[in-house]
């Protein structure tokens, strides 16, 4: 039975033309054997998985190729090239700096240096997770680094860059590698499917190169899972339920469910995810970067970021056209929120409904601020008198007394634009209403009506007595005693005054307070018009005359103890020969 071979292993690449993602290095790495520039020492540093050591590899067996190629590449044919293939090269020294990262490791390898090679120009130490030798191994390893035998070259790997001391990465060309592009992994898993004779889906591949998050080693490790599973064939919905991934379906269902106000159904959906095991973190998680890819498909400029299967591109293209900008902006901001708040909350699943029901809200409380465009007569309301006359209304005048009416003035304003004409209705008598032939409505009524149809183009101006902005103000001070006690002593300190046109002034002791209470104006004044039925009504705040003179409060200890020294001066004796000090 022959043994199986992990696909990170059995198509590991072997020379640079077949290393995925890594161009960039890869061609300066060609560069530098081709004309000769080598460097005592390189780092290869970056995330797992990228080829960091397989990159080491290659440049280790290639410029020990005695018959290199003209694309710079190992012959796979000489001596060197065959002695590395079977592994027993003495010219290429692997080391792992985890097991042996103590100084007598190190002396080792200062001792091994001094040996020339036997097949080759170079010996060549390839050094993984260097950033794990301790720090007297990395002072003993110093010197050597710096100035090694014209034959060693040394090659060190890791992925904590940080880790590393300076000294260490003063001597070193370093080479950061990158994580892997999604669309390169998916073709090499394509190219791997092909050779292996495997059936796909290309967006199952997208969705094992998103897992691997970068990694060429985790991609192929999950491809091995993947094909353990389901055979020879591997479709979308095998791969997301092998690897507990949310599909693609759920958040596109859950959108749809948004812009419609849907709650219901979203709740239920919610609830078939949280059946299914699903972890809501990850799924609040999941559902951001739905928001933020809907958000990328909008602009063709920014589409290229958009890392998904072909199939799923469409499904992103359709309902981002049914989607606004301002609906995707608001989501995210909301779902942002949730997920800052999430770790504080002791019932997960009530927060994440909450936020869900806020997102399901967002288009009806949009439809809700709407404006209502209705149209009305032009003639109508410029016809209503600005105060109408108490002999043209009887009926008004019989049923509220002169002593009840508030003091209301009204103001003309711009003709709103009109959608639809409201026409006067017409008078009859009530003769013919008992009759049954006419509805009952007054002729008397008709300019009351009138007038009610514009009331929309009125301000209301009602009158109120000082005692009733000095209740209004204290109830807001009052509410303000918890929150924001220095405030409340501020605005209870003194009564305001109320000048002519609805002016009300405040008077305040020094700036601080005045700049204080500015910031708080816009919820006071929202009290005071709402309290008052007054919607003209203006806050002046200003600083006292005095105020720029010294003031008689004692703010310090230290002004307090003068005070007292001043009425009582053995107090400055007792405090000098007992050596008191105050705080």
């Amino acid at each position: 039975m022959e043994n199986f071979i992990v696909s990170a292993r059995k198509y590991r690449p072997d020379i640079f033309d077949s290393v995925v993602g890594q161009e960039s290095i890869t061609r300066t790495l060609k560069n530098a054997i081709r004309s000769n520039h080598l460097a005592h020492a390189y780092l290869f540093c970056g995330p797992r998985g990228v080829g960091k050591t397989t990159c080491a590899r290659i440049f280790a067996r290639t410029i020990n190729c005695m018959n290199l190629t003209d694309q710079t590449e190992a012959c796979n044919e000489c001596e060197s090239c065959q002695s590395f293939k079977e592994t027993r090269s003495y010219n290429i020294h692997e080391l792992d700096a985890a097991s042996n990262n103590s100084v007598d490791d190190i002396r080792t390898i200062i001792d091994q240096v001094r040996i020339p090679p036997q097949v080759g120009k170079y010996s060549i130490y390839i050094i993984d997770e260097v950033h794990m030798l301790s720090a007297q191994a990395f002072n003993a390893f110093l010197k050597t680094l710096e100035e090694p035998p014209a034959h060693a070259i040394f090659i060190l790997a890791t992925t904590e860059k940080h880790k590393i001391i300076p000294t260490i990465l003063s001597r070193c060309q370093i080479f950061d590698f990158s994580r892997i592009q999604i669309n390169d992994i998916v073709n090499y898993l394509e190219r791997i499917s092909k050779s292996e004779v495997v059936t796909y889906e290309r967006d199952a591949f997208n969705i094992i190169a998103q897992k691997a998050d970068g990694g060429m080693r985790d991609a192929l490790s999950i491809y091995d899972q993947i094909v353990s599973c389901c055979g020879n064939s591997i479709t979308y919905k095998d791969v997301i339920d092998n690897l507990n991934v949310l599909d693609y379906d759920y958040y596109f269902t859950l959108v749809e469910n948004f812009i419609s106000n849907n709650i219901g159904q979203t709740l239920l959906t919610y609830n078939d995810i949280i059946n299914n095991g699903f972890d809501s973190r990850n799924f609040m998680v999941g559902l951001s970067s739905h928001f933020r890819d809907l958000l990328v498909a909008r602009d063709a400029v920014t589409l290229q970021l958009l890392e998904v299967g072909e199939n799923i591109r469409e499904r992103y293209l359709h309902q981002t056209a049914e989607s606004s900008e301002e609906f995707l902006l608001s989501g995210l901001e909301i779902l942002s929120k949730a997920d800052v708040t999430y770790g504080m909350s002791r019932n997960k699943r009530l927060h994440v409904e909450i936020a869900l029901i806020q997102l399901c809200s967002i288009t009806a409380l949009k439809k809700k601020s709407e404006p209502e465009h209705l149209i009305v007569n032009p003639n109508l309301c410029n016809a209503v008198p600005a105060v109408a006359p108490a002999a043209s209304t009887p009926a008004v005048a019989r049923t509220q007394s002169a002593a009840q009416a508030p003091s209301v003035r009204t103001v003309q304003v711009p003709t709103p634009v009109a959608t639809r004409t409201i026409s006067p209705m017409p008078s009859i008598s009530i003769k013919d209403a008992l009759k049954g032939t006419k509805p009952l409505v007054s002729k008397e009524l008709e300019v009351v009506i009138e007038v009610d149809t514009c009331k929309t183009g009125l301000i209301s101006e009602n009158s109120f007595t000082p005692e009733q902005l000095a209740d209004a103000w204290m109830e807001y001070a009052n509410k303000l005693k918890t929150d924001q006690p220095r405030m409340s002593m501020t605005l209870l300190a003194r009564k305001p005054e109320l000048k002519g046109n609805w002016e009300v002034e405040f008077s305040v002791d020094n700036h601080l307070q005045a700049e204080s209470l500015t910031k708080s104006k816009p919820e006071l004044l929202h009290h005071l018009k709402s309290n008052l039925n007054n919607e003209s009504i203006l806050l002046n705040v200003v600083v006292r005359e005095d105020s720029a003179t010294p003031s008689n409060k004692l703010y310090t200890a230290e002004d307090k103890l003068n005070h007292l020294i001043k009425k009582n001066p053995a107090l400055d004796k007792l405090r000098q020969q007992f050596n008191l000090d105050f705080d």
